[in-house]
This record gives structure tokens, sequence and C-alpha cells, in this order.
């Protein structure tokens, strides 16, 4: 039998804001895409333009939330989902799916793509 580790999923409270372990997951990979996308549209020959990382960012967290919340719901709860399809909007409960938010962000690049006329 393995042994999983209980670990809290609140770093910390304050009052009534708390800080959970995935928000700050959530924070550190949006910081991470920030700086590589700068980094990479710096450079000659490169699909985005800086001017466009700003987008593509505001996109991509857009991409992550919805397609994480998406993907909780609809690969984890569907049949509560079809009996309420309200439950989609009630976020405190449940959460978010990684591979939701994968798939999320991988629809946000095509049609960023797509609208830029990349080839």
């Amino acid at each position: 039998m393995l042994n999983f580790p209980d670990i809290d999923p609140v770093i910390f409270s304050l009052g009534p804001l708390k800080l959970h372990w995935y928000g700050l997951m959530y924070a550190i990979g949006f910081l991470a895409f920030w700086g590589l996308a700068h980094t990479l549209a710096k450079k000659e020959h490169t699909v985005v333009q800086a001017d466009d990382v700003g987008d593509l960012f505001f996109y991509g967290m857009l991409g992550v939330v919805i397609g994480g919340r998406l993907g909780s719901v609809l690969f984890y709860n569907f049949s509560y989902f079809l009996g309420d399809p309200l439950y989609l909007f009630r976020i405190w409960e449940v959460g978010m799916s990684f591979h939701g938010g994968l798939l999320g962000v991988i629809v946000v690049l095509l049609v960023f793509h797509r609208k830029k006329g990349c080839s």
C-alpha cells in the first residue's frame, strides 16, 4: 500500500484570505511564461513579437482558468453537471484540472497562431 503525505492545501491564511499551493503554482507559471515569452520575443527569428506578449499572456491565462474549470467539471463531475449546469459557474466548489488547463492553452495558442498569420 502506498502512503501519501497529507499536505495542507493552504500555505498560510491572513484573516479570511488564504494562499493555496495551487494558487502559488499558477502565479509561478504565469511569471515564468511572462519572462520566457519576453526573452524569446527579443530574438530575431521568432513567432511572437514583443508587442504580442501581453495579449498572449492574457488569453493564455483565460485558457488556463476556463479550460481548467471546464476540465474539472466535465472530466470528473460530468453527471453532476448534467443535472445542474450552473455547477460550472460555482468556482468555489471543486477546482480545476491540469489537463483541462493544458487543453485551454493549446486552443488559445492555435487561435492566436492563426489570427497572427504565423506559418
